[in-house]
């Protein structure tokens, strides 16, 4: 979404244009699976971080342009709010000591960007929403440079047709009303991605769907939105009210949102791609020059590129991935569950833990998403978002445990199974998964962690409320550059 836009306006010739461009796309896109088009994977996995920016106080700083200037690498990019980056890891082949290695990566690009922020007044702290954002720092001046982030901010309040409307109940309540998408800017996230054949597309998306309860309550980092104590990660329901191109009426009438769980388990790739033509008009409804259809005809590998952008509109949290690299076409499920931080060791946990469960889950004789409802997961994951480490979700056979339990019992015996199954280096296996296992004995994550800080500092310092959100980010911050995981931080 941060690629470069010319168009600033559109008519309905260009909407019409693009419906029938997307629907082309489509019908191409079967006809390369019907026909074997796509690489055989290579087993390979990518990384994604967001970041924020803040100065010496733990507050937002608005200087994303600068910073990235100063990197110069173009595995840096903008994100939607000039307080936000985004850093992406190269593909990594899924075996032996993958581990060790996107760590190394990851610090030394994280090391090598903070010195270079902190030459613009700035440092990176990786966190879920960034504690110290008000609603003051929401304004469409905040949103990056970038025309494609403006037009897109327009795009979805004109198909709203009114103001933006975030209403949270969680430890506390939040009621506001904002004129622009500016914030969804606090949302940061992690993105885990995993290259699949076609065949195995249906049963990696169902396993992450499956697990998205399990990994958004284990992985919680995201309690405070604008001041208000709210869901241990408030991310999820922040994202979906923020990009609402819903008014009330249509949310009353059952109209789907663009930021969605989905409804259904699926049979295949095309299911997901289908419904985002089916379900949701075009918001950047910008055509390119590429005929899909005489570009197979020819023998070149076709991009995509309309139905690739408009899928890029829609934010499920297991999203399907069409791209083509090295000159091959190939699908990935993009993870978009987990939010950043709180340091590199959690992340990497949090990734060994995923790619170790649900590659269990696919090889399951009896696979988890025959015996759960989809109601089921949908509803573990807006509940583990909402209770974090303390949720109780459903599993079969187990019916209705503490998260905490699920992991212990069940999921950790099946992500060690499932890392065996890739390759993985055995030393990696037990130290990376042994992270997840603490987190789940001493019931602390960084949510947890955040919500005990915040309530010592203002309890202990008699420090106000910003001020003991100030004081718990900057303590934060010095945890997180220290490198242990967040189990291992004191909490008063």
């Amino acid at each position: 979404m941060g690629e470069k836009v010319e168009q600033i306006a559109f008519t309905p010739s260009d909407r019409q244009r693009y419906r029938h461009k997307v629907r082309r796309c489509l019908e191409t896109l079967e006809r390369m699976l019907a026909e074997q088009r796509f690489e055989s994977p290579r087993k390979l996995m990518g990384v994604e971080i967001e970041l924020n920016l803040t100065d010496a106080d733990g507050l937002p700083c608005m200087v994303n342009d600068a910073v990235l200037d100063r990197i110069a690498s173009p595995d840096f990019q903008t994100e939607l709010g000039q307080f936000n980056i985004e850093v992406n890891i190269q593909p990594h082949r899924l075996a032996g000591p993958v581990f060790s290695e996107l760590a190394e990566e990851l610090r030394t690009s994280l090391d090598y960007a903070d010195r270079k922020a902190a030459e613009a007044g700035a440092r990176i702290v990786m966190i879920g929403i960034l504690p110290t954002v008000t609603d003051a720092h929401m304004v469409l001046e905040n949103l990056s440079h970038n025309p494609r982030y403006t037009l897109l901010n327009d795009q979805i309040l004109i198909a709203r047709g009114e103001d933006i409307r975030l209403r949270i109940d969680g430890v506390e309540r939040l009621d506001t009303t904002f004129a622009t998408i500016a914030p969804e800017c606090p949302c940061t996230s992690v993105q885990l991605h995993l290259q699949v054949t076609p065949e195995n597309f249906a049963p990696l998306w169902n396993a992450a769907q499956a697990i998205s309860g399990v990994q958004v309550a284990v992985g919680a980092n995201s309690p405070f939105l604008f001041g208000r104590e709210l869901w241990c990660e408030t991310r999820p329901i922040l994202f979906e009210q923020s990009c609402d191109t819903r008014p009330e009426e249509l949310i009353a009438q059952g109209v789907r949102p663009r930021t969605w769980f989905g409804e259904r388990w699926i049979d295949g790739p095309v299911d997901l791609f289908a419904e985002n033509l089916r379900y949701f008009p075009p918001l950047l409804p910008i055509c390119d020059d590429e005929d899909p259809v005489e570009a197979l005809d020819r023998g070149d590998v076709p991009h995509l590129p309309e139905l690739r952008l408009h899928n890029g509109t829609i934010y499920r949290w297991n999203r399907p991935v069409y791209d083509v690299a090295r000159g091959k076409p190939h699908l990935r499920v993009e993870n978009r569950v987990l939010p950043a931080g709180p340091t590199v060791a959690d992340i990497i946990a949090n990734a060994a833990f995923y790619y170790g469960v649900v590659r269990s889950l696919v090889e399951d004789e009896h696979p988890v998403w025959q015996r759960m409802s989809f109601a089921e997961a949908t509803d573990n994951f807006h509940t583990g978002a909402r209770r974090g480490i303390d949720a109780e979700l459903s599993w079969p056979g187990l019916g209705r445990v503490p998260v905490t339990e699920l992991v212990l019992r069940e999921l950790l015996p099946r992500a060690y199974r499932g890392l065996d199954a890739w390759g993985i280096d055995p030393r990696e296996r037990d130290e990376y998964l042994g992270i997840i296992e603490q987190r789940c004995i001493r019931r602390v994550n960084g949510a947890s962690w955040q919500s005990a800080m915040f309530h010592h500092a203002r309890d202990a310092f008699g420090l106000d409320r910003l001020g003991a959100l100030r004081t718990m980010t900057l303590r934060y911050a010095e945890h997180m550059r220290s490198g242990e995981p967040v189990h291992t931080w004191p909490v008063p």
